[in-house]
């Protein structure tokens, strides 16, 4: 069953607002955050290129991440990997929706591919993040440093295929503002986690 690309934009936007406020509100009225985890997470957040969506991605797992670099770090590789998920699955939709052209359609794919690999190397920082013990730490945080930085370049490589004025409209803006989000999401990851990484070297 075909959709139309505006049905489609008023859908996620309203489940998006939805979302957005049920878990704001249920982790208001549930979770009372501890005032000293919140302090870390934004004090932490300031070694990012983006430290407001930083706190504000983070906050509400403080009781969970409490104090620790290493817990703060692998919660926001989570974090960005369900926002890439989510992204690269509406790209999907849309990429099916009636109403865009050709060159949009080739972008699209083009991006859902480059979203593939970075889900797929979140993943794998994410599986790493659990063997960071011993003598192997240093080789295993390379490892972590590298597949997210990667998953940073197919982002961005994602966004350049929606540069230029042939592709205008609620489409472009929409795809674009959940790529850059993704790309913003895990730059802060790596920040966070370069420096975990100088806090156990």
């Amino acid at each position: 069953m075909a959709f139309t690309t505006s049905k489609l934009f008023s859908t996620f936007l309203l489940l998006d607002i939805f979302i957005s406020l049920s878990m704001h509100s249920t982790s208001a009225a549930r979770n009372p955050l501890p005032k000293t985890n919140t302090d870390f997470i934004k004090t932490s957040c300031t070694v990012t290129s983006y430290p407001k969506l930083c706190f504000t991605s983070l906050s509400a797992h403080a009781n969970a991440i409490q104090a620790s670099p290493q817990l703060l770090a692998g919660t926001a590789l989570n974090v960005t990997l369900s926002s890439a998920k989510s992204t690269s699955n509406l790209m999907v939709l849309l990429s099916r929706s009636q109403g865009i052209n050709p060159r949009e359609v080739a972008a699209m794919k083009d991006c859902i591919e480059e979203l593939s690999d970075s889900v797929d190397e979140l993943g794998k920082s994410i599986n790493e993040m659990g063997q960071l013990k011993g003598t192997n730490f240093n080789l295993v945080i390379n490892d972590i440093q590298t597949w997210v930085s990667a998953a940073l370049t197919d982002e961005s490589t994602c966004t350049d295929g929606f540069a230029g004025k042939s592709m205008n409209g609620n489409l472009k803006i929409t795809v674009k503002d959940r790529i850059v989000n993704v790309a913003q999401l895990t730059s802060n990851a790596l920040a966070l986690i370069n420096k975990f990484a100088l806090i156990h070297g």
